[in-house]
């Protein structure tokens, strides 16, 4: 073999070596990242962790420790109160991983991540409407899951919520005098939402919105209808002021 010949298979198996140290070294510290996002996420530091977590992500160097990674971050913004983005982090991870041993525990936090979002009655709905989606869809997709009984908790939760808000903007309707619009949003809560904890109240409030519309047969059959279905509720006192 000629010198030069064998100076290039000397050079070759070089690099061939240096190579594939270098790959070793990269895996090296990937695992070094994930673990150092799990000792900061232990500790609390959920903004470094999600950090170090998006750089193993960055590395393509594991799948395995690539999916730890997405979950992680997706529990790092959950536990750090960032539910916008764990919401979206969760989504994300359950498209990727549909199959995964913990998609069913991503889609739960995903729903507490929109249910986490609500702040007040009178504010938008949106999360709400979002967390019953996402509640009703665990319960279709897992219905032996860990966390059913939660899911169907929360579903009733998100519902009382949603009536609420009808009440809300029913009330509104009424002080403001458009009664017919106050008839109409009380109708529709009486359909939407039967046997619920409030019943008694849409029946009250919608019988007294017959009576200021003047349409007062009507409204005494709504408040007939109440003393029927809840013989003991406080709203039969009131309801006999109203027609007094």
């Amino acid at each position: 073999m000629m010198p030069t010949t064998r100076c290039m298979v000397v050079l070759l198996f070089i690099a061939a070596l240096l190579q594939g140290c270098a790959v070793t070294q990269t895996n090296r510290t990937s695992t070094d990242l994930f673990k150092q996002g799990e000792l900061l996420y232990l500790k609390g530091k959920y903004t470094e962790a999600i950090a170090q977590w998006k750089r193993v992500k960055e590395s393509y160097q594991s799948p395995e420790l690539t999916t730890q990674a997405e979950i992680g971050i997706a529990n790092a913004y959950f536990q750090n109160k960032e539910y916008i983005e764990s919401a979206v982090a969760y989504e994300d991870f359950r498209k990727l991983h549909p199959s995964h041993p913990q998609a069913g525990l991503a889609l739960f936090h995903q729903g507490m991540s929109y249910y986490n979002q609500f702040t007040s009655i009178d504010t938008d709905q949106t999360p709400i409407k979002n967390a019953l989606a996402i509640f009703d869809s665990y319960q279709k997709q897992y219905p032996t899951g860990d966390l059913l009984v939660d899911a169907q908790i929360k579903i009733i939760e998100c519902r009382d919520k949603q009536l609420q808000y009808e009440l809300y903007v029913g009330n509104f309707y009424l002080k403001t005098k458009a009664y017919k619009a106050a008839i109409g949003r009380f109708e529709e809560a009486l359909k939407s939402y039967t046997g619920t904890a409030h019943r008694d109240e849409i029946l009250f409030y919608l019988g007294r919105s017959y009576f200021e519309d003047g349409q007062k047969p009507k409204g005494r059959e709504i408040f007939g209808q109440l003393s029927r279905e809840f013989p003991d509720s406080s709203y039969i006192t009131r309801a006999r002021k109203v027609m007094d």
